[in-house]
């Protein structure tokens, strides 16, 4: 099954679990002082489990990320659309790549975790299986999406893992431009004719809510939470960080004259938050299960795509393999 709960390298590299009370005092003291944990730093097995877990769903997601607006670079409306669309898919590939590199350091191969993607086994973050349709989605996809990715990640940026938090902060910088891009695409349609309102009115409609679920179950329903604050990888609940990108986004949509589609949105003067209505968490639970529009197609892209590029990692790799066996002043290798 697609995304079922099935066993994946974060589980098959989890060490025995019986661990020296002092070690962990001493662990938790570290963490309360705000100190940096390195790859070589002893940590809690269920530390390392927890990192990998939520490292590689990250990682999945900027690689998976690619595939609904990567749809749209060749029907992008111009060439500094297109430009732009290319760099930002460009990026999310990067990113996608410096979480691997950073989920390495726990003992976790990156080849253990793309097998796991590959196979069904991960998970990864449910807004990449819904569809691309129009224009307009690419644009709030970098407004909603993007949007939400900043205010989870500017938080990772002080995880208490050194490793993920110094990967966050060149990820955040790409972050912001893909949302200035996204916005000004949506900006740019509010401005334009009755028809280019209209479609950019829809995707807002259909990208709203699955943005909202972005940030994960709610604090009553999220089982890991409550390790991810006590070790400060996370500083802030799903519906904190959630309700955070929901008082930022409500003023932009007002700006650009868009209606965000929740009759029971409004603002409380005395929380100083913009309320807004129930979150449909049957949906999310069916997306991230894989019962989702594109979770199919999603998952067959990238195994096309792996298979497609076996012999790019082949070349790759004897190409490594005769520089290892070459001389180091560069003369032949061969016999006399």
């Amino acid at each position: 099954m697609y995304g079922a709960n099935v066993e994946t390298a974060a589980d098959r590299k989890a060490p025995a679990p019986v661990e020296d009370p002092a070690l962990l005092a001493e662990f938790q003291a570290r963490i309360d002082r705000g100190e940096s944990i390195e790859p070589k730093d002893w940590m809690p097995a269920r530390y390392r489990r927890q990192l990998v877990r939520m490292m590689s769903q990250h990682a999945h997601s900027e690689i998976v990320g690619m595939l609904p607006e990567g749809n749209w670079i060749t029907r992008a409306p111009n060439l500094r659309r297109k430009m732009a669309l290319i760099a930002k898919v460009q990026d999310e590939a990067g990113h996608g790549h410096y979480i691997y590199c950073g989920t390495e350091t726990l003992g976790v191969s990156r080849d253990e975790l793309v097998d796991d993607l590959l196979a069904g086994r991960a998970k990864y973050s449910q807004i990449f299986n819904y569809p691309t349709l129009t224009w307009a989605d690419i644009g709030v996809i970098g407004w909603f999406v993007d949007g939400a990715a900043i205010v989870n990640q500017t938080v990772l940026a002080k995880a208490s893992y050194g490793p993920y938090a110094r990967a966050m902060i060149r990820i955040c910088k790409e972050e912001n431009f893909h949302k200035r891009q996204g916005f000004e695409i949506c900006a740019v349609l509010s401005q334009g004719t009755d028809a280019q309102r209209e479609m950019l009115q829809d995707a807002v409609n259909r990208w709203w809510w699955p943005s909202l679920m972005m940030f994960g179950p709610s604090d009553t329903d999220s089982p890991n939470s409550r390790d991810l604050l006590a070790w400060r990888i996370k500083r802030f609940t799903n519906d904190e960080l959630r309700q955070r990108f929901v008082n930022l986004t409500v003023p932009q949509a007002q700006a650009i004259g868009v209606r965000l589609p929740d009759p029971d949105l409004r603002y409380d003067a005395d929380t100083q938050n913009w309320v807004f209505g129930e979150i449909d968490w049957a949906e999310f639970w069916a997306v991230v299960n894989g019962n989702g529009p594109c979770n199919r197609e999603r998952l067959a892209a990238r195994n096309k795509a792996h298979a497609d590029g076996a012999w790019v990692r082949q070349a790759a790799t004897a190409y490594a393999a005769k520089r290892a066996g070459a001389p180091r002043d560069g003369g032949s290798t061969a016999a006399a």
